[in-house]
């Protein structure tokens, strides 16, 4: 058996004040260092045997608070590094529902229809870091991986273990530093759990959200 532990990185300023990311490096504040050392203490107790990454610090700082406990040297993949949201990244959820009110809709109505201006499909996002998955699940055979990505990331790679499109992006969960596990059982992936956060539970629930 193969397991994965997916699990999303920890807040930055900008998801607190619902700006899009993307592809821009934005670093873990401290309400996320807090939630990945959180993270970090809750999976101590698993046997993990290698840790990959986004290559943006963000994910990859979530995945080294995880991975010291193990004694890995955390791995970049870059195909899990964020959705890049082209033009709207920088930009404020408020200003790119004026903006871009039309895309904005069918994003929120119809997101596997969606291109971003300048930026990804989810088809395109989802094909990238499946293969990134695929890689790492040949390196390490029947052992358990951490993978550390991003909210869009990870809501297309649950949608592919399940087996579901990417029109079902918005019925996934992805809290900050969200734990996902899935065990590969012949032949086929699992779900274990999902949008597991119990981690975070002393934390104010308003201060993680899925932005």
């Amino acid at each position: 058996m193969t397991d994965i532990i997916l699990v999303r990185h920890g807040q930055t300023p900008w998801n607190r004040d619902k700006i899009f990311r993307g592809s821009k490096d934005i670093p873990l504040n401290d309400q996320g260092r807090e939630e990945a050392r959180l993270a970090g203490e809750w999976l101590r107790g698993e046997t993990i045997h290698a840790a990959y990454t986004s290559p943006l610090s963000r994910s990859r700082d979530t995945a080294q608070a995880i991975a010291v406990h193990h004694g890995l040297a955390v791995q970049d993949l870059p195909g899990l590094t964020d959705l890049c949201y082209g033009d709207w990244e920088g930009l404020p959820l408020t200003e790119v529902k004026v903006k871009y009110a039309d895309l904005y809709r069918q994003w929120e109505r119809s997101p596997h229809l969606v291109r971003f201006p300048g930026g990804e499909t989810l088809a395109e996002v989802r094909a990238r870091a499946w293969d990134a998955v695929m890689q790492a699940c040949a390196r390490h055979p029947g052992r358990t991986v951490l993978l550390s990505a991003h909210r869009a990331v990870n809501k297309v790679l649950i949608c592919t273990f399940i087996g579901l499109d990417d029109s079902h992006f918005w019925r996934i969960g992805q809290d900050t530093t969200a734990v996902n596990r899935f065990r590969l059982v012949d032949g086929v992936w699992r779900l274990m759990s999902l949008n597991d956060a119990c981690h975070l539970r002393e934390l104010a629930r308003e201060a993680y959200v899925d932005f």
